[in-house]
């Protein structure tokens, strides 16, 4: 068998379904397809362990999660388990009608997580659908939800632990060993805590970039990739000044700021993967996989 390089994909809830997109599942089936394309293609390079996330498809199920006024909600580790499935099963069955001949496995993926992580005072992490400030104001008032802006409207935010152990990381080894096409860490993985009676649910969705990164030094990945809705990571986003940058080192990144609940995380995981490893990592578009990692589109982090 030969031995291919390793590649951790991380595949954007926002990549899968669009910001401002309707949240339904034949859209979301469409996206999907496409993105599984992108993927295969992938592979022919590389052994590909694929993340992804789950921001826009967690916050519908807490929306459903409130259908029944005398049956209390799930919490948001339970929605992060079922989002698993529900995006695991599209992404393996496109893959496997794209990859006939290949493996595809999707694996429950819990990460355990430090119950003092000052994340929980702090909520930064986007979920569900796009709202209007009226909207939000809204939701803040009746359900007493975190909301923050997010370019033109206002999401939901919720608690973003620092991911500390993939608990099911032997069983992700032993898959890869074997030449599956693993997905795993859905949605950053299910968030635990460890405790003296074992592991317990914790209300936060973990960060699926960093989870990601995690993920690739355990491994020890030759490759971390970050697929989203952006073409590239922009210094000074937003605004008349506003640049791509193309290629560029973890010590150039350090002291740049981005921000917090969407860019930001991505080029921290990158950076310390990089830092590490001493592997190349790279964020773009979804449909730019291959040319991120050669360095012909999108940004591309390695040490010189």
């Amino acid at each position: 068998m030969e031995l291919k390089p390793t590649l951790v994909v991380a595949l954007g809830g926002n990549a899968l379904l669009k910001r401002g997109e309707p949240l339904e599942a034949d859209l979301q089936r469409k996206n999907i397809e496409l993105a599984a394309k992108t993927i295969a293609r992938l592979t022919q390079a590389w052994r590909v362990v694929l993340v992804h996330g789950n921001g826009p498809q967690v916050g519908l199920l807490a929306l459903q999660n409130s259908a029944y006024p005398n049956v209390s909600p799930y919490p948001l580790d339970v929605l992060g388990a079922e989002s698993q499935g529900m995006i695991g099963y599209m992404l393996q069955q496109a893959l496997k009608n794209d990859l006939p001949d290949r493996e595809v496995s999707v694996l429950l993926t819990q990460v355990e997580v430090d119950p003092q992580d000052p994340a929980f005072s702090n909520p930064t992490k986007y979920i569900g659908p796009v709202y209007s400030k009226e909207q939000a104001d809204a939701l803040v008032r009746d359900k007493g939800w975190s909301v923050k802006a997010d370019g033109q409207y206002f999401r939901r935010v919720v608690p973003s632990p620092q991911p500390k152990r993939i608990v099911e990381s032997d069983a992700i080894t032993a898959l890869i060993q074997r030449d599956h096409l693993v997905i795993c860490n859905g949605g950053g993985g299910v968030p635990v805590v460890k405790r003296a009676d074992g592991y317990h649910g914790i209300e936060a969705v973990i960060d699926k970039d960093l989870s990601a990164a995690l993920l690739a030094r355990q491994i020890e990945a030759d490759a971390l990739l970050i697929l989203t809705d952006a073409d590239a990571v922009y210094l000074n986003w937003g605004t008349p000044a506003q640049r791509p940058l193309a290629s560029i080192t973890p010590a150039e990144l350090e002291g740049m700021s981005f921000d917090a609940g969407s860019m930001g995380p991505k080029v921290a995981a990158c950076s310390r993967f990089v830092a590490s490893c001493h592997g190349i990592a790279g964020i773009g578009a979804l449909e730019d996989g291959p040319a991120i990692l050669a360095g012909e589109k999108g940004t591309l982090i390695q040490v010189v």
